[in-house]
């Protein structure tokens, strides 16, 4: 009988390698050769539950098998101090070697002839399989390959996914091993059985760190199907997106509203779940804002309507943030609400500009302080003397406004008008700029930084040129 091919379009695109999770508990394989990458091969097999035999020749370096036999992760490892033998082979399930090319070809033909899957370490064309990076949160196991290509790429793609995978997540997935079979008795209808695996996963997305219980089995089972919302405060740092903390990112992509400040560079929405929506509730001094009250009440009222929200803030949300007045409506209206710290502006920029905040000669003490009150005016409670103190670092936030009468009150306290000072605009991101002078000229430098561009000021010694005995304007 004729067998045409099949001329349906491919569903799939083509791969290089097909990702396969091989169940090695209590079987046996074999790990050849006496490397670092042959001990990391067997450490990794072992904890994958096999029984692990290492022939690592005649005279193996013992110190680099410590520990490993001696109490190994999972899995037996045997080492013998011997060279590998064709009867070696017989009922393994995998085998793995570290060798030099012409033993390890011999290995390979070996293991090839006893139908016995191998692996030859740094050898594509001697290898039935690939051990790719891999991402551990057992029982959620995440392999990664570039076809033995670009090994870096895939430890880099690796790091990403850790970044935002929760470690939490394993014990999620082992509830859900331990949940399946009952729940199959418990609900026969399988439409029911998905809506809860649908709160399952809302649930391990919304608490990945909590360790499940079997009280929350029964929550879930007896769900009437609404879900309360939630608002979590998240600092996004001074702008660069990899400044964020990974628990500033998995709140970004486990969010399903996210409100977010003008401050908030584009970068880091970048960084969201595709699917939450984004909503600017900007504040400006002499723009278009959206009012406090009106973003305490939306926070409220999406919480209650069972949403994620994010409320997205610049730098750290409890630095001028005004974190209070939000944090106080979601409390008083009973909705759960966290808070994930962010970068500073203020340490932003002083990574970018490359010096430190405190100096154990000059700089004793770090104070933040905002250039405008309630009223877009100079704050009246200011401490001037704290702020003339010579030996403090004073970093000024939001100060366009107000620059010139600042600098003025300070002088007028006491502050020497030589004082180092710097002013820096987007500090972090690529249109960065910045200005270096004394205090009494910094309000007339800082009027040429760019337009609209947040602006932060910092007094102090600190704020000198790196390694100048003066400042430009100074000698």
């Amino acid at each position: 009988m004729n067998r045409e091919p099949l001329q349906t379009p491919p569903r799939i695109a083509p791969l290089a390698k097909l990702p396969l999770f091989h169940a090695l508990h209590d079987r046996r394989v074999l790990v050849a050769g006496d490397t670092d990458g042959a001990r990391w091969k067997a450490e990794l097999l072992s904890a994958a539950g096999a029984q692990v035999l290492v022939l690592a020749g005649e005279a193996p370096q013992r110190e680099r098998w410590e520990g490993l036999t001696a109490s190994p992760v999972d899995g037996p490892v045997l080492l013998e101090a011997r060279d590998w033998t064709t009867e070696d082979f017989d009922g393994l399930a995998l085998a793995i070697a570290d060798l030099e090319p012409a033993e390890g070809e011999a290995f390979a033909a070996a293991a090839r002839a006893a139908h016995v899957p191998v692996n030859v370490v740094d050898k594509p064309a001697l290898c039935d399989f690939q051990i790719g990076s891999i991402v551990n949160r057992s029982p959620v196991v995440i392999g990664i390959s570039t076809d033995g290509a670009a090994p870096m790429l895939g430890q880099s793609i690796r790091s990403r996914i850790e970044a935002v995978l929760p470690p939490g997540l394993a014990g999620w997935a082992a509830a859900a091993s331990r949940w399946r079979e009952r729940l199959k008795r418990k609900v026969p209808d399988g439409k029911a059985r998905r809506r809860f695996w649908e709160r399952f996963t809302a649930a391990a997305w919304n608490a990945p760190e909590h360790a499940p219980v079997e009280s929350d089995f029964s929550e879930l089972l007896n769900d009437t199907g609404e879900t309360g919302g939630s608002v979590t405060m998240v600092g996004a740092g001074p702008g660069d997106p990899e400044l964020l903390t990974l628990k500033a990112v998995r709140a970004l992509q486990t969010a399903s509203v996210i409100l977010y400040d003008d401050l908030v560079a584009p970068e880091v929405l970048e960084l969201a779940r595709r699917e939450a929506r984004r909503v600017s509730v900007g504040k400006r001094g002499r723009g278009p804002s959206v009012g406090q009250d009106v973003i305490d009440a939306e926070l409220v009222r999406l919480a209650r309507a069972g949403e994620r929200v994010v409320r997205l803030k610049g730098g750290d949300p409890l630095v001028f943030g005004r974190a209070t007045e939000e944090l106080d409506a979601c409390r008083a209206a009973g909705v759960p609400v966290t808070i994930v710290p962010g970068i500073t502006a203020t340490q932003g920029a002083a990574a970018a500009l490359g010096f430190s905040l405190t100096e154990r000669v000059h700089a004793r003490r770090v104070q933040f302080v905002t250039g405008h009150g309630m009223s877009g005016t100079l704050p009246e409670d200011l401490d001037w003397r704290a702020i003339a103190d010579p030996h403090a670092t004073t970093a000024v936030y939001m100060p366009r406004a107000t620059l010139a009468e600042f600098a003025s009150r300070a002088i007028a306290a006491g502050l020497d008008p030589l004082t180092p000072a710097l002013a820096v605009a987007s500090a972090t991101l690529p249109q960065q700029a910045d200005v270096r002078c004394s205090l009494a000229s910094l309000p007339q430098m800082a009027a040429k930084l760019p337009e609209g561009a947040p602006v932060l000021v910092v007094i102090g010694q600190v704020a000198r040129e790196n390694g100048a005995a003066a400042l430009g304007d100074v000698a």
